[in-house]
């Protein structure tokens, strides 16, 4: 390269400076964009989902994200760019709900009055808070849904394994009352034998040299005499 080719020291630094400015810029976006995602993160969490039911917090974050998405998708269309806070709801899911509103002010929408109507109206320039509001708000949707399916599941087990457990115990019980029917019954057999033994040991025992196979008691008598023997 000859020395006419190559870039004076000027441009050297014009575009060395060109860069940094460059690097700056993107630094602090990706600042600002940091702190906007926290500042709603904040608004969802404390904001919203603390002091509100659960049901009612997961029900106004999925208003506000569908508000959100509408806008993003059609920013053009007026039906999108305002909500009336009037309507019941709107009354219910933002106004009524701590920290939605807020929510929803932060997203871009400001208070105004029209023919007496009280309405919320989307300012154009906040269209980057829009799109990290939004993305904000299907994070924190989905993190909740999955933090009640895990609830559910674990509330399920927890029914189940009681379930099993009393099925044990009643199992228990039942195998307990068989064990001791049987054994009642086994006891009951030996007495009975034991008994039958004692009786048996208790019947005369026949003489065998009797004529007549009886025994008899008393004074006896021979042949021949008319009296008793003496």
């Amino acid at each position: 390269m000859s020395e006419s080719d190559r870039p004076s020291p000027e441009t050297l630094a014009m575009a060395a400076a060109l860069r940094r400015n460059e690097n700056t810029t993107n630094s602090s976006s990706e600042v600002q964009e940091h702190e906007k995602r926290q500042t709603f993160r904040r608004l969802v969490d404390p904001g919203i989902l603390r002091p509100n039911s659960k049901e009612a917090a997961l029900a106004s974050l999925k208003t506000l994200v569908t508000i959100a998405e509408n806008l993003l998708r059609e920013p053009d269309n007026p039906k999108y760019q305002q909500f009336k806070s009037t309507n019941d709801l709107i009354k219910r899911r933002l106004v009524e709900t701590k920290g939605a509103l807020e929510y929803a002010i932060e997203l871009g929408f400001r208070p105004q009055v029209k023919a007496l109507q009280s309405y919320y109206v989307f300012n154009p320039r906040c269209m980057e808070n829009l799109r990290v509001g939004a993305a904000i708000l299907k994070e924190a949707i989905d993190l909740e849904i999955e933090k009640q399916g895990r609830m559910k599941r674990s509330k399920a087990e927890e029914k189940a394994a009681a379930a099993a457990a009393a099925q044990n115990i009643k199992l228990a019980f039942l195998d307990d009352r068989k064990t001791k029917a049987l054994r009642d019954e086994r006891e009951r057999s030996i007495r009975e034998a034991r008994k039958s033994d004692t009786q048996a040991g208790d019947v005369t025992m026949i003489d065998e040299g009797s004529p007549s196979g009886v025994v008899m008691s008393g004074v006896g008598y021979t042949l021949g005499s008319s009296h008793p023997e003496e």
